[in-house]
């Protein structure tokens, strides 16, 4: 039905067989692992999972749009990576999402709203220093330059928003740059 029969796994060395393994993985911790690199789309596919934590690891990059498939996700953790960029308004989309911790790493931009993420503290989004809008205390208005926010001028470069190259910008279309 739901299980496999057997599978192979080598762990810390040690090739081990298990018997009666559910296919279904409702929980993934891959937590303090040292990983490194992007996190894989395809993650987004596993629409059974329940718990994903990927904390503590040197993951870089985005969080993949596909995490909003992620329907039965009740807790999310990436917390103490290096992952950057706006965090996917597709996020908000995961009703059952109850944990969140997307703190320490280099996301910026205003945080989406919408569903659950209207329910969680500012602890899920500390040490992000880019970061805009509720629950934080940072707003997301063009009196922000001193959060360090990049804003694209005219001739493409980035500049503050009170200088002459970014007239008539205003936070809801500032982009991340980095």
């Amino acid at each position: 039905m739901h299980y496999q029969d057997t599978v192979r796994v080598t762990m810390k060395g040690l090739e081990v067989e298990l018997v009666k393994i559910l296919r279904i993985f409702t929980s993934i911790d891959f937590s303090s692992n040292k990983f490194n690199g992007d996190i894989p789309d395809s993650i987004g596919a596993l629409n059974s999972l329940h718990l994903l934590n990927l904390s503590h690891n040197a993951l870089i990059g985005k969080i993949p749009q596909e995490f909003g498939n992620l329907t039965q996700l009740e807790s999310l953790d990436l917390s103490a990576n290096q992952l950057s960029g706006e965090i996917p308004v597709q996020l908000t989309k995961l009703t059952f999402l109850s944990v969140l911790n997307l703190s320490v790493n280099e996301f910026c931009g205003k945080i989406p709203t919408g569903n659950q993420f209207q329910t969680f503290s500012e602890d899920s989004f500390r040490d992000n220093h880019e970061l805009c809008g509720f629950p934080l205390n940072a707003t997301c208005d063009n009196n922000s330059s001193s959060k360090g926010f990049p804003w694209p001028s005219s001739n493409g470069s980035h500049s503050d928003p009170k200088s002459k190259d970014a007239p008539g910008i205003n936070a809801a279309d500032k982009q991340c740059y980095g």
